[in-house]
């Protein structure tokens, strides 16, 4: 991928991991002239908003943190990696998950 598209997508990325607002507003301004940098980062965020939501339904029904609190370290660890791989222009999946929301979401 050249630096010009990296440039161009490079606040969408930013924007898209930026809590579910963020998300909404990203896909919104990559929708005319899309960024294949942007997109990537949109489908990453997009993922990681469904596994936070999933994960949050499952702890739910544990009122012990010990159960609950690895749970959201685990994602919030994923969402750091994910927004720094946009902050630093990288191209990078996120660890574990993130070629399945590639491939899922290829439609975006």
């Amino acid at each position: 991928m050249d630096s010009k598209t990296i440039e161009n997508g490079r606040q969408i990325a930013i924007i898209s991991y930026l809590l579910t607002l963020g998300l909404i507003i990203a896909f919104v301004m990559n929708m005319d002239p899309k960024n294949k940098y942007a997109a990537m980062h949109i489908r990453q965020s997009l993922g990681l908003n469904i596994l936070f939501y999933a994960i949050a339904f499952l702890t739910g029904y544990f009122t012990g943190w010990m159960v609950a609190t690895p749970f959201y370290v685990f994602f919030i660890v994923l969402w750091a990696f994910g927004l720094t791989n946009a902050i630093q222009r990288e191209y990078t999946p996120i660890p574990l998950v993130g070629d399945y929301f590639q491939e899922w979401f290829k439609s975006i």
